[in-house]
C-alpha cells in the first residue's frame, strides 16, 4: 500500500467543520464591506515578480527572503505567488482604468503565500480580507477604516483588541529622519544584531521594529520619525485622531510603528491582541499614497488594511464562537426500487419549495436509515416504502418529539412541511 501523500508544510486543508465557521465569518465579512460602500474585486494569484519589487521594496523580508518566486519554462518569466494583495490590487485598477471616472472602494478576500516558519497564526498560505480606498486624499477616509475595523470587532463579538498608530509622514520627511537614524545606529557598530546590521544603509526605518530584546535600549533612544514631521504631515495625523476621538475609538501612538511594506506613507495602523501568543497582530495597514504613480498610473492617494482570517477566527473561537453544524429540515428514507424513485423525487419537490433535505444513499434497512436521521438533526423523516410508493404519498415522522406520524399526498408535500415546520417555529421549538 502506497503512503498517503502529505499537504505542504504550512499550507493547511480546511476541514467540513472549519469550513462552514469560515464562510459564516465570510458573509458577515460581506455584509460589513457592503454597509460601508466597498466593492469586490478578484485578482490572480500569481503576478509577475518585478511587481511585488517594485511596489514592497527589494531590501523588505517579503521580498528578499519570503516569496515563492519562479521561472516560467515557457517563457522565462520570472513569476510569484503573491504574498499581498494590496500591489495586486493597485495594478488591476491601473490595468484596467478603474479611476477613470473617480475615487473607488474595493475589497477582496483570499490566499497570499509566504515562506516563513509555520506557527499557530503564520502560515505559508494563509488568507486575508484586504480593503482598498483610492482616490480619497483627506484624513476621514483613514479614520473611517480604522472605525469599520471596530465595527467588525463588534459584529463578531470580539473584546480585547487595541488600537496602535503611527504617522510615517512623507518621502523628504522620511529622507531626513533617515539620515540621522543611520548616523546614529553607526554610534553602535558590533551591538546591533545581524538583521540590523543588514538593514543599515537600505532600510534603516525597519530596525526600528526589531524585536531583538538585546536591541531595545539602542532602539528606544533613536531619533523619533514624528519629530521630523512638517506641519502638512502632522495636521493630517491629527485630523485622523480627532475623527477617532469623536468616534470614541481610543488608540495609542506607537512611534516605532513603521509596517514591513516600504510604499506606505502617513497614517499607519495596526489592530493588536496579546491572546494569540507572539501573532498579536490581527489587522493593519495605512496610507500609501505613492504607490499608484510607483505603479506607472497617474499620481492619487491611497489607503488600505488588510486582516488575517485564520487570526481573526483563532481569536473568535478562543473568546467562545462555537460551529454549529447546519442541519437539514427533512431527511428523507426510502426502501425498495419503486419507493426510491419517488423518494428522489420528493426530495427535490421539497428543495423546489426552498427546504434544505438530505436524501439518504447508499441503501440499508429502515432502522439504520432512521437512526442516521436522527443523527442528522432533520427535524422531520420523510419516509417512503412500498405502501407510500403504492399510494403515491410520503409519511412525515417529527424527529424532535413524540407527535404522531402522518400519511401525505405526494401533491401536498411541501406544503405540509411547511406547515409542519411553521407550527415549530411558532411554539418555539415543540410541535
Amino acid at each position: 500500500m502506497s503512503q498517503i501523500l502529505q499537504a505542504i508544510r504550512g499550507m493547511n486543508d480546511i476541514l467540513p467543520d472549519e469550513a462552514e465557521l469560515w464562510e459564516q465569518f465570510e458573509e458577515q465579512v460581506r455584509d460589513w464591506l457592503r454597509a460601508y460602500g466597498y466593492r469586490p474585486i478578484r485578482m490572480p494569484m500569481v503576478e509577475p515578480t518585478p511587481l511585488f519589487a517594485r511596489a514592497i521594496g527589494e531590501v523588505t523580508d517579503i521580498v528578499e527572503k519570503e516569496m515563492y518566486s519562479f521561472t516560467n519554462s515557457l517563457n522565462g518569466e520570472q513569476l510569484t505567488l503573491r504574498p499581498e494583495g494590496t500591489a495586486s490590487c493597485v495594478r488591476a485598477v491601473l490595468q484596467s482604468n478603474l479611476l477613470y471616472d473617480g475615487p473607488k472602494r474595493l475589497w477582496y478576500l483570499g490566499p497570499m503565500f509566504r515562506h516563513e516558519r509555520p506557527q499557530k497564526g503564520r502560515y505559508r498560505q494563509f488568507h486575508q480580507v484586504g480593503v482598498e480606498a483610492l482616490g480619497f486624499p483627506g484624513p476621514d477616509v483613514d479614520a473611517e477604516q480604522i472605525v469599520m475595523c471596530a465595527r467588525l470587532w463588534d459584529d463578531l463579538g470580539l473584546t480585547g483588541i487595541r488600537l496602535e498608530i503611527n504617522s510615517l509622514g512623507h518621502p523628504d520627511e522620511r529622507a531626513r529622519h533617515r539620515a540621522e537614524l543611520i548616523a546614529y545606529l553607526s554610534k553602535f557598530g558590533g551591538q546591533l544584531d545581524a538583521d540590523a546590521q543588514r538593514r543599515l544603509h537600505t532600510n534603516p526605518l525597519r530596525i526600528l521594529d526589531t524585536k531583538n530584546p538585546h536591541m531595545q535600549e539602542i532602539v528606544e533612544g533613536a531619533p523619533k520619525l514624528m519629530d521630523f514631521l512638517g506641519e502638512e504631515s502632522l495636521k493630517h495625523f491629527e485630523g485622523v485622531q480627532a475623527l477617532l476621538r469623536d468616534a470614541g475609538i481610543p488608540s495609542r501612538i506607537n512611534p516605532r510603528l513603521v509596517r514591513g511594506l516600504d510604499y506606505y506613507n502617513l497614517t499607519v495602523f495596526e489592530w493588536m491582541t496579546d491572546e494569540l501568543g507572539a501573532q498579536g497582530t490581527v489587522c493593519a495597514g495605512g496610507r500609501y499614497d505613492g504607490l499608484v504613480s510607483q505603479l506607472g498610473g497617474k499620481p492619487a492617494p491611497a489607503c488600505g488594511f488588510a486582516m488575517g482570517i485564520e487570526r481573526l477566527l483563532a481569536l473568535w473561537r478562543d473568546q467562545g464562537n462555537k460551529h454549529t453544524a447546519p442541519v437539514p429540515d427533512v431527511y428523507v428514507v426510502h426502501q425498495g426500487e419503486r419507493a426510491a424513485g419517488l423518494a428522489f423525487r420528493a426530495a427535490e419537490r421539497l428543495r423546489d419549495a426552498g427546504f434544505a433535505v438530505h436524501f439518504h444513499c447508499g441503501g440499508g434497512s429502515f432502522k439504520s436509515q432512521m437512526k442516521k436521521a436522527d443523527a442528522s438533526g432533520a427535524l422531520l423523516a420523510a419516509i417512503v416504502g412500498d405502501d407510500e410508493a403504492a399510494a403515491n404519498q410520503v409519511s412525515l415522522k417529527p424527529l424532535r418529539d413524540q407527535a404522531e406520524q402522518r400519511r401525505i399526498d405526494f401533491d401536498e408535500l411541501a406544503d405540509a412541511v411547511g406547515a409542519w415546520l411553521y407550527e415549530w417555529d411558532d411554539d418555539d421549538g415543540s410541535l
